[in-house]
C-alpha cells in the first residue's frame, strides 16, 4: 500500500508542477469549443462589401439591441451613433479577441475582454431577447440540470477564460515568444 501511495503522490506532484499544462489545455478548449462559435456569430453581423464590418447587418442590431431595434421599426437609420459604435465594437471583438486567444497573443487581456463580452452577451439574452420569460434557458447553479444555456454553459466558458487570465497562454504562444525576445533585449 505504501508503494501505491508513493507512486500516486509522486505522479500528482509532478502533474501539479506542470504549470504549462493548464494554460495550454485552456487555450485548446477555447479554440475547440468557442472560437468558431464567436467567429460565426461575428459573421452574422457583418454588412455587405469589403467594409462590411463598418456597415453592420440588420441581424447585428437585432442581436445586440433587440428591443430598441424593434421600437424603431427595424430601421437602423433611426438608431444613434452610440448604437452603431457598440455594434461595430462588438462585432470587431468577436473576431479579434478569440483570434488573440488562439494565437496566444495578449492572452490575459483578450481573455478578460472575452469575459466582459460573455457577461454582456448573457445580459442581452436575458433582458433583450426575453430569456427572463424562460427560466430553463437561464438556469440556476446547484440545480439538477447541467445544460442551461446561460448559467451553466457560460459559467464554464468564463472558467476557461479565467484560467487564461490567471495562468497566461502557456509555452506554445506568441506571448511566450515575445517575452523571451524582450528578456533577451531583441
Amino acid at each position: 500500500m505504501t508503494i501505491l501511495m508513493s507512486a500516486y503522490t509522486a505522479f500528482f506532484q509532478r502533474l501539479e508542477r506542470a504549470d504549462w499544462l493548464l494554460a495550454t489545455l485552456a487555450r485548446f478548449v477555447f479554440a475547440a469549443v468557442l472560437a468558431v462559435y464567436f467567429w460565426n456569430s461575428g459573421l452574422t453581423k457583418i454588412g455587405d462589401g469589403i467594409f462590411g464590418i463598418f456597415t453592420p447587418s440588420t441581424g447585428a442590431y437585432v442581436q445586440i439591441f433587440p428591443r430598441v431595434f424593434e421600437a424603431v421599426g427595424y430601421d437602423s437609420s433611426q438608431l444613434s451613433f452610440f448604437h452603431w459604435a457598440v455594434v461595430v465594437a462588438g462585432t470587431f471583438a468577436e473576431f479579434v479577441l478569440p483570434a488573440l486567444i488562439v494565437l496566444g497573443l495578449m492572452t490575459r487581456l483578450a481573455a478578460l475582454g472575452m469575459i466582459g463580452f460573455v457577461f454582456m452577451q448573457s445580459l442581452t439574452d436575458i433582458y433583450g431577447h426575453g430569456a427572463m420569460d424562460h427560466p430553463e434557458t437561464i438556469g440556476a447553479w446547484f440545480d439538477r440540470f447541467e445544460n442551461s444555456a446561460i448559467m451553466d454553459q457560460r459559467t464554464l466558458w468564463v472558467f476557461v477564460l479565467m484560467v487564461l487570465v490567471i495562468k497566461g497562454a502557456g509555452p506554445l504562444s506568441l506571448d511566450r515568444i515575445l517575452s523571451r525576445r524582450i528578456k533577451s533585449g531583441l
